[in-house]
């Protein structure tokens, strides 16, 4: 029998969660997705020191404020080395927006479509490229625009119903649930253990993935941060599963059968009306777990970001 990594990627696309291209290389995904957190791990890896020095040299050439070098260099150092990514999948890299603009719908759409430039210099076409922002309100409707110019995108830190459904009445290309960021929650909050399949973060996801598919939606769901391969495993037959290497690795080595889980229904009801911005609001508001896991989410990616950004203003 074959490898539990071997039997997923029968049903379900498997994407690389890292930015490091040596792992990459060992497990073949068909994508791979980066953000600030992963960023910063891979500018630490000497192998990369080559792509720092590139995008702070590049970034001395576009302007001769500091503080622009700083935001030019991180956006270059992404499209480095996403290209670089790309020399060994076939399918997209995503590329995340800065968090700190996850509020900002008009300086979303400029951050995306700069990224997009960049990729597109350097011989990229934009159909191999996700745009990666958060799953606020305004993250939403720059996805919005951006999908409408052929700009794909992967809306991360999704923990909610409400953002779920925004989303795909939006048109969105990709969705990214956290499923380990919200089984951290509801641990914490209740002081309970839950079984792969009480997960509440596989609930979550499973409930989505049914509801896009009974009203036909067309938004890729792609479930991500796994705490276990028990997670995964109740997730077989999602999309997409977003995996970090260590999991993909005890995927690798377990010679145990996967059964697929997830089956898109046959029977396609009409879609509901579109939630409002104050219906989304309210629902992100009762939702304290959602509430909070996005918040933190969006102040994580922004702290790592700038700890980037001190790395390359070191260089300047």
């Amino acid at each position: 029998m074959s490898n539990k990594l071997s039997q997923l990627k029968e049903f379900t696309t498997i994407v690389a969660d890292t930015g490091d291209i040596t792992a990459i290389k060992d497990f073949l995904p068909q994508d791979a997705t980066t953000n600030p957190s992963l960023m910063l791990k891979a500018a630490q890896i000497p192998e990369y020191a080559p792509f720092l020095d590139q995008a702070v040299a590049w970034a001395k050439t576009q302007s001769k404020d500091k503080d622009q070098q700083i935001l030019d260099a991180g956006d270059k150092l992404a499209v480095i080395v996403g290209t670089e990514i790309l020399k060994y999948v076939p399918g997209r890299i995503s590329t995340e927006v800065d968090a700190r603009l996850s509020f900002d719908k008009e300086a979303t759409l400029a951050k995306a479509r700069k990224l997009i430039a960049l990729y597109e210099e350097a011989g990229v076409s934009r159909d191999r490229v996700l745009i990666k922002a958060a799953s606020t309100w305004e993250g939403i409707k720059a996805a919005e625009e951006l999908e409408k110019e052929g700009i794909n995108c992967n809306l991360t830190l999704l923990f909610s119903f409400a953002q779920a459904q925004a989303c795909a009445e939006a048109g969105v290309y990709l969705i990214s649930p956290f499923v380990g960021r919200i089984l951290d929650w509801y641990k914490k909050s209740t002081g309970q253990e839950y079984t792969a399949e009480t997960d509440p973060g596989v609930v979550s996801v499973t409930e989505i993935y049914n509801y896009y598919k009974q009203h036909g939606y067309k938004t890729v769901v792609m479930g991500a941060s796994f705490r276990n391969i028990g997670e995964i495993e109740q997730l077989a037959g999602c999309d997409r599963l977003t995996i970090s290497p260590n999991l993909l690795e005890e995927l690798k080595k377990d010679e145990g059968k996967l059964e697929r889980k997830l089956v898109p229904t046959t029977d396609v009801k009409p879609a509901p009306a579109s939630i409002t911005e104050a219906a989304f609001r309210w629902a992100m508001n009762e939702d304290a777990m959602a509430t909070e896991k996005l918040a933190e989410g969006i102040r994580n990616f922004a702290a790592d970001q700038r700890k980037l950004e001190i790395t390359l203003a070191s260089m300047l």
